[in-house]
């Protein structure tokens, strides 16, 4: 079959399966680009494509919306709800409103953007790839992130980075409280412009400054001894 320009499905009506039955057929058939009108909201619209194609959602998204897929672009013209391109593998996701609890979990490649604001635990457990969060970011965002970057225009709360053991956060506004075993470090030359470049690419406003933050490692070895320094650390 040749691929045509694209494909528009109006998801009024489906059932979420067939949906996503189709949305896969037409990535195996080499068609770039779906269009998926009347999401209404609908939880797991668009998982587990493994072939790359790109996905425009007009309207709200649910959870979990480009949830395990590899090689996948997506732009959502609306709000996402949980777990956001959870476990992604490669691609890039950008969400044009705020996103709900745990966007990004996971990842493992590519990138995820969300506009707005982020709800709690976004970026948790990162393993690589990038968070970008044009707003503000719920508690414990970057929760035991083991790699890869966040990026942070607005406001954090309570428990940024906490527990991380590797990665790199950017933030623009202030931390309600920083995560047990983070510290602020001085950024490399270059890395604040690439930051800044990013930002203008997605058409996000970027904040007078960023304070970039990392693990200060000393969660990394555990000696069940030192008592009173893991509960200095904790």
């Amino acid at each position: 079959m040749a691929a045509s320009n694209s494909l528009t499905i109006d998801c009024a009506g489906r059932q979420t399966r067939a949906i996503n039955e189709e949305i896969r057929r037409a990535a195996d058939d080499g068609v770039p680009q779906v269009e998926l009108l009347n999401p209404q909201a609908r939880h797991n619209l668009g998982v587990s494509i493994l072939k790359p194609i790109h996905l425009v959602y007009r309207g709200h998204v649910g959870s979990y919306t480009v949830g395990l897929c590899d090689g996948v672009t997506a732009e959502i013209h609306g709000t996402a709800g949980w777990g956001l391109a959870d476990n992604l593998m490669n691609g890039e996701v950008v969400v044009r409103g705020n996103a709900a609890t745990s966007a990004a979990p996971s990842i493992r490649g590519g990138r995820v953007v969300v506009r707005g604001d982020a709800g709690p635990r976004s970026g948790m457990i990162l393993k690589k790839g990038e968070l970008i969060i044009g707003g503000n970011a719920g508690y414990m965002s970057g929760f035991m992130m083991q790699n890869g970057r966040m990026i942070v225009c607005g406001d954090a709360d309570t428990g940024l980075g906490d527990s991380m053991y590797q990665g790199v956060i950017f933030l623009g506004g202030r931390a309600e409280e920083l995560g047990s075993g983070l510290e602020q470090v001085d950024a490399e030359n270059g890395e604040l412009e690439e930051v800044a470049e990013l930002l203008d690419r997605f058409e996000i406003k970027a904040p007078k400054s960023f304070r970039k933050l990392q693990s200060d490692r000393k969660l990394w070895h555990f000696n069940k001894h030192d008592f009173a320094a893991w509960k200095d650390v904790l």
